[in-house]
């Protein structure tokens, strides 16, 4: 399916982030990573996180300084072959206007308990996605990248479209 000149993401990985709510994001600045959990929903039509945090928490006042975030999403197990998670790379912003008015539907829809609270919305574009599923095949890996540069390596099914790729890739340790 093709939304907006862009590939969509794989079902695979919209129905895992569809799946859980709570994401771990890690910042950087000045030289010192941070990293903090925060409930999340996903907006597939946009390939993107809508999250929410205090301007006054660290991670939230690092957003403004360096904007490209990575983070991970994952199903706790101790039986290897059910691992599943995905790691990310994102463009953190501030929503305004109507994706402002998207992000808070979709938000408060997922968690309406947030109604009772002041929320600071932030989006996090997505530009990497890698989804580990061992339920594939151990170490087999489901990319997804925006047009970055980067290169997926591996083999298997493949599909691309302006700079996004979609593949399973190669586990090599």
């Amino acid at each position: 399916m093709d939304t907006d000149g862009w590939l969509m993401v794989d079902d695979k990985i919209i129905r895992f982030f569809r799946r859980h709510h709570v994401l771990t994001i890690a910042t950087s600045a000045g030289n010192e990573p941070w990293c903090a959990n925060c409930f999340y929903v996903y907006l597939p039509e946009r390939n993107a996180l809508v999250f929410t945090t205090d301007n006054k928490t660290r991670h939230g006042q690092e957003f403004r300084l360096n904007n490209l975030v990575a983070g991970s999403v994952v199903l706790e197990t101790k039986v290897i072959g059910r691992i599943r998670g995905i790691q990310f790379q994102a463009i953190v912003s501030e929503p305004g206007g109507d994706i402002m008015d998207e992000a808070r539907r979709a938000y408060l829809k997922r968690f309406p308990v947030a109604m009772l609270v002041e929320t600071h919305l932030w989006l996090a574009d997505l530009v990497y996605i890698k989804m580990t599923d061992n339920r594939f095949g151990f170490g087999k890996k489901l990319i997804w990248e925006e047009g970055t540069g980067r290169r997926a390596q591996g083999t298997g099914q493949r599909a691309q479209r302006n700079g996004q790729t979609t593949e399973f890739e190669d586990f090599l340790p």
